[in-house]
């Protein structure tokens, strides 16, 4: 798994504050970067249940992590369904939860995946492709007003009505490229973002349920955390941070982050696909 690097890695740790004993959770494993520096911190004693939604890679995080041996249990799931693994193995708390949300870079450089537009690939964009429509199907099934909609409010793509437009006229479209160049030619270029990028993202986040998915798997988190136990969570979209800022004002809990937490300029310098991290992280006060 090389050429993946695990973002804000020690600001994670730092407010996740592991100690070596209890259960931990990593509910989004990808790459295993974050997860593998939960176990040897919470070591001895401490056990980490690691979720992700993408079989694929789980399998292959699974391998390369298979010396921590029982100290680490790994499961094909949602962090919407953390309740359904935590009961099966008699977790009936957590002392801490990180949560780093978005596509991981093998997601990302896997052309077959249909995240980027860099290779033309199936339209799929499935993190999870064990379930779920495929991008192809929404793009070529929606009808022109909801595909503006997603396009404006998921992606801030400001010529969401063209670009909808030029999509219903050239469907059917069943590749990355054939998108990216639908959208070259409605949007057209402003600055250096390409202007399909803005369409991917929108798409990505309606194809997975992003913002729905994690309003579920916070609640969830938030209900199996111990008293005085910690939630990390990494963000690289404006809604998706909004969603965590807000949840975490609603109550029940003391915010250790005042101002969202950005990566440093060495690690953007390092991996500019930090760049869009944002970290938020609170302590779960006393119930009732």
């Amino acid at each position: 798994m090389s050429g993946h690097r695990s973002v804000m890695l020690p600001e994670a740790l730092a407010f996740l504050h592991p100690e070596p004993e209890g259960w931990w959770a990593d509910l989004t494993v990808g790459g295993g970067g974050h997860t593998e520096a939960l176990l040897q911190a919470t070591a001895p004693g401490g056990r980490v249940l690691g979720l992700d939604r993408d079989a694929e890679n789980l399998e292959k995080t699974r391998q390369r992590l298979l010396t921590y041996g029982e100290r680490l249990h790994l499961i094909h799931a949602n962090y919407s369904e953390l309740a359904g693994p935590a009961r099966e193995l008699g977790i009936s708390g957590f002392r801490g939860i990180l949560m780093d949300l978005g596509v991981s870079s093998f997601q990302f450089d896997d052309a077959d995946r249909g995240f980027s537009f860099q290779q033309d690939a199936p339209l799929d964009m499935r993190m999870d492709r064990s379930r779920g429509v495929t991008a192809a199907e929404i793009v070529n099934h929606t009808d022109e007003k909801q595909l503006a909609d997603w396009f404006y409010t998921y992606g801030g793509e400001r010529r969401s009505r063209q670009l909808a437009h030029a999509i219903v006229r050239q469907r059917p479209l069943s590749t990355t490229l054939q998108l990216a160049e639908v959208a070259k030619r409605a949007v057209g270029y402003s600055g250096k973002i390409h202007p399909a990028t803005r369409a991917f993202q929108a798409l990505r986040l309606v194809v997975n349920d992003e913002l729905g998915s994690l309003e579920q798997g916070l609640a969830a988190a938030a209900a199996l955390l111990e008293e005085g136990g910690r939630l990390v969570v990494i963000s690289f979209h404006s809604l998706e941070d909004r969603i965590v800022k807000q949840f975490f004002r609603a109550g029940g809990w003391e915010i250790l982050t005042r101002h969202v937490v950005r990566p440093t300029e060495a690690e953007v310098s390092e991996n500019p696909r930090s760049r869009s991290a944002r970290l938020r992280a609170a302590l779960r006060r006393r119930q009732g």
